[in-house]
């Protein structure tokens, strides 16, 4: 559905813009990429400077403060409840106490799996977010606990890994393929570098630069030619560049991206698909292998790529980008089709019940898309965004904030639930990290003189933001229930009077989007890359409407999607549904709906949280009831399904040329 405005060209404040749907449903045709850094509070001594080959920066996520109905509740569960949970799952597990043996600090043996660090670093980065826009006393002590125990056990050469000081002292190294030391070391960086820029503390930052700088010694151009077979320091000492500004650690970012692929500087040594191994990066067009490696890999080449432009990075990106959101991404934004090595699958390959779609998976895309909307200013990433947060991302925690899915599947016999833990924890503890970043994902800015300065509103949730425009400072309040209502107030306020450029994405899902400025209509307003864009003077107290239908539709998939042939999914906004047997009196897989139902919609306040329902009618009379996929497994044990049966479709046509670019699109 892709929008296309005409060109806006009057002056001063009286604006009302219709939007026609001809944008494409989930089609990519652009390349590009972008940096992603989450700005806490503060800076560095000698701070990067930041990349020349990206058209937005990010709105740091602490001048942006939700209040809304939605997302407000789900940060202060995070907070209160998600995070203690953590931490209190990494204490009993010995994922903390693993720290203190190896810095001597008390007596005992390495506990769990190798990379079991990571965990830690993950949940102390979450909650160094946390505690950057929310101050607790009780969490910065918890923090600061840990991190004396993290800082014992770093080796006297930098070396922090708690699995080899313990376990296998003296073979530092000698796995590079499978012992995840670079990434456990690239969620460190990760975790300090949040913690420095929230708290000013160098506690933790000072360790990750000793480690950093050791790796630095053991690995480069005329070192030791190697890299991680789990991918993730990439993209970390990239903001590890940026927050020290040293240049060492954005080469040996490069390096490590060099190193993928290149078996002939590493003696012939391939170690495949799996690792995205299997070609240099700059060769690569179809999405492989592990999709959590993937996505943090294709994380960090972004990130090099825009400091240095490369061209051949570039292209390698846009490839890819294609490949999954053309033939391999869930109407959920999930990704990795198969259980085995949780991977992605062949081309259009997307089984329903036996979907993978780790949670993790979905939260590194959503890393990706960001950075990759950053570069190129493409609502099309943001729309990606969008739909992988509020279906992929969020059904990968209970509303308690204490229950987990690692496997999100888009159909269940009632056997599939969620946990308080795994023995592998990285999607409850990336979940309780990625959730409080949120608001750093509403709004991105771009200084750039010619054309006109502009701010881009990606995400429509109800609060405040304040933008530095160059040297005016914009103020920003939205009100809105989105996602239940498609109806967004968004007040202007600048510091002072001035011309700048307001982009507002329209989703890839609505037609027929309206927008006014002070009540007054612009009947020729400029739509570029998916953004309505309002140039003009703005003034304190201008008002900004954006109407965005919200009718319930129905989504086919590809003619080439095996599982969903004759099947649709029910949508509304951004949130796709499903049925659940708690709601339609047993067994929903032999749903067939009508060829044309008649679905309305209702907020129920009391359930779920609060949700909106779809309610009709089968093809056999019987009512049916739909919930938002994110909130299913909270009820009484049962039967779920996304894809329904529909009665009339069509014989599938793999050949319908009108499929071109499209994964996915609505029923007509």
């Amino acid at each position: 559905m892709r929008l296309t405005l005409l060109s806006y060209k009057q002056p001063h404040h009286h604006i009302l813009m219709r939007i026609n749907p001809n944008r494409n449903f989930l089609t990519h045709q652009t390349t590009c990429w972008c940096l992603f850094a989450i700005v806490l509070i503060g800076g560095a001594t000698a701070s990067a400077e930041g990349p020349k080959f990206r058209k937005f920066s990010a709105v740091p996520f602490t001048e942006v403060k939700f209040q809304d109905v939605f997302w407000t509740p789900r940060l202060v569960t995070n907070r209160e409840k998600s995070l203690p949970h953590n931490f209190e799952w990494c204490e009993k597990t010995g994922r903390i106490s693993n720290f203190a043996k190896a810095g001597k600090l008390m007596e005992g043996k390495f506990e769990g799996i190798f990379f079991n660090d990571s965990d830690v670093f993950k949940v102390l980065e979450g909650a160094s977010y946390s505690l950057a826009a929310h101050p607790d006393p009780a969490m910065e002590k918890t923090i600061d606990d840990i991190l004396v125990k993290i800082a014992a056990a770093q080796q006297p050469d930098g070396y922090l890994n708690t699995y080899y000081t313990l376990a296998e002292p003296g073979k530092r190294w000698t796995n590079l393929k499978d012992k995840h030391e670079l990434y456990c070391a690239g969620h460190l960086i990760e975790g300090a570098v949040a913690h420095y820029r929230a708290t000013g503390k160098r506690t933790f930052l000072d360790v990750a630069i000793k480690y950093a700088d050791h790796i630095d010694s053991v690995f480069g151009p005329t070192k030791r030619h190697g890299l991680c077979g789990c991918e993730e320091v990439e993209l970390a000492l990239v903001k590890l560049y940026q927050t020290t500004g040293q240049q060492k650690y954005l080469d040996l970012s490069r390096f490590f991206i060099d190193m993928r692929g290149n078996k002939d500087a590493r003696g012939g040594e391939s170690w495949g698909e799996y690792c995205q191994d299997h070609q240099p990066v700059r060769e690569q067009k179809e999405m492989v292998g592990h999709a959590v490696r993937a996505m943090y890999l294709y994380s960090g080449v972004a990130d090099v790529a825009s400091y240095t432009g490369d061209p051949q990075l570039i292209n390698a990106m846009g490839h890819l980008w294609q490949d999954v959101v053309q033939k391999k991404i869930y109407i959920t934004g999930g990704i990795g089709a198969r259980h085995a090595h949780e991977a992605f699958g062949d081309a259009y390959e997307l089984p329903n019940e036996s979907a993978y779609c780790e949670t993790c998976a979905a939260i590194s895309l959503a890393l990706w898309a960001h950075r990759l909307n950053l570069m190129h200013g493409d609502a099309q990433y943001a729309d990606v965004l969008e739909r992988t947060v509020y279906n992929g991302v969020l059904s990968g925690i209970g509303l308690d904030g204490k229950l987990f899915f690692y496997v999100n599947p888009l159909a269940s016999s009632g056997k599939h639930h969620r946990k308080p833990f795994f023995s592998c924890a990285c999607c409850p503890s990336n979940v309780v990290r990625f959730v409080p970043s949120l608001p750093g994902y509403v709004y991105t800015v771009s200084e750039a003189t010619n054309p006109p300065a502009a701010i881009c509103v990606n995400l429509y949730v109800a609060g405040k933001g304040k933008v530095q425009l160059g040297d005016n400072a914009v103020t920003l309040t939205q009100e809105t229930k989105y996602p239940w209502d498609g109806e967004v107030k968004l007040t202007v306020e600048p510091q002072k009077a001035g011309e700048f450029t307001l982009q507002l994405r329209i989703p890839d899902w609505c037609s027929g989007a309206q927008v006014a400025v002070n009540g007054t209509a612009v009947s020729q307003p400029d739509v570029r890359n998916g953004y309505a864009r309002l140039s003009r003077p703005w003034r304190a107290g201008d008002m900004v409407q954006l109407t965005l239908p919200m009718p319930i539709q129905r989504i086919e998939a590809h003619p080439r999607v095996q599982a969903n042939v004759g099947r649709v999914a029910v949508q509304r906004g951004p949130l796709v549904y499903c049925f659940e047997a708690v709601d339609n009196g047993g067994p929903v897989k032999n749903i067939i709906l009508p060829q044309d139902p008649k679905f309305v919609t209702e907020h129920r306040p009391e359930l779920l949280g609060g949700v909106t329902v779809i309610t009709g009618e089968a093809k056999d009379g019987r009512k049916i009831t739909a919930v938002p996929y994110y909130a299913w497994d909270h009820r009484a044990a049962g039967e779920m399904i996304v894809w329904v049966e529909q009665d009339g479709a069509a014989k599938p046509d793999v050949e319908d040329p009108s499929w071109k670019g499209k994964l996915y699109r609505p029923r007509k």
